[in-house]
């Protein structure tokens, strides 16, 4: 994702405070799939080339029953429903790898999906990224909804960018490495591990809006909920992606090379 607001031009230029008085009615972000203008990405979309197989780190936090704690669950293709998923609980986290590396093309590099059953019932999640499993960088966020919403309230995806779950199931919130580009730290050619963190959702947590233009801002989301509390990963789908060589493809690297040189040792020799 970009990180820009979207919709609204001139906010996307200046940050002005004008955009945020008017975010109840209609905020500058990306609006819900479907939409015009919306960076929805579907769980069929042809642009999706690779999906995570491994997962580590999973920490639930309260508020999540056993059947739904299933980290597997979040490997392969996102399937689109209400209960095919792994629920992180409040403040929650987990890691998914992958058979290679997320490089940074042009345009989102990888999406997030969760299960959320329409457009305004949205639990989120921060996205971090690494490139050896041990140092994480945050995506930065945005939230303007203006107060909390309570278990069953609603959001305004046009209210949030640069947080998992802006989209209903079966589509994917996509993520775009520019925003990490320059971080020490990280290589955006080579991210390797995607972790997911529950956003709690009641105001503790806050987003990335320059303090200039008034922020940050408190992010809210549904709270409090029980039994399948916070996050509810589908699936991580992959756009830019460099798989790993087979072994057997190393080996003939490997044999290339070595051929390459003793042609080359010869070629000397002769001269």
């Amino acid at each position: 994702m970009r990180f820009k607001l979207l919709s609204v031009p001139a906010c996307a230029a200046t940050l002005a405070l004008a955009c945020l008085g008017t975010a109840h009615a209609a905020g500058p972000f990306a609006p819900a799939a479907g939409k015009p203008g919306s960076t929805a990405i579907s769980k069929d979309s042809p642009a999706i080339v690779q999906w995570a197989t491994g997962w580590q780190d999973y920490q639930p936090g309260p508020n999540v029953d056993a059947q739904w704690k299933t980290p597997e669950k979040a490997l392969g293709k996102a399937q689109g429903t209400s209960t095919d998923i792994v629920v992180l609980g409040d403040a929650g986290r987990i890691t998914l790898t992958f058979d290679g590396a997320i490089y940074n093309g042009a345009g989102a590099d990888f999406a997030v999906f969760e299960n959320s059953f329409n457009d305004t019932f949205l639990e989120l999640g921060f996205v971090e990224v690494s490139s050896n499993g041990v140092d994480f960088f945050r995506f930065p966020s945005y939230s303007f909804t203006p107060a909390p919403v309570g278990g069953f309230g609603s959001i305004d995806p046009t209210n949030i960018d640069g947080l998992a779950g802006k989209y209903r199931q079966g589509f994917g919130t996509p993520f775009d490495l520019d925003s990490l580009a320059g971080k020490a730290g990280l290589d955006v050619d080579n991210v390797r591990y995607v972790r997911i963190v529950d956003v709690v959702g009641r105001g503790q947590e806050f987003d990335n809006y320059p303090a200039q233009y008034g922020g940050p801002h408190p992010i809210y989301d549904p709270y409090p909920t029980t039994g399948s509390g916070g996050f509810d990963l589908d699936a991580v789908g992959v756009i830019h992606f460099a798989p790993v060589p087979e072994p057997e493809t190393w080996a003939l690297m490997g044999a290339g090379l070595l051929a390459m040189g003793a042609l080359q040792r010869r070629r000397r020799r002769a001269a």
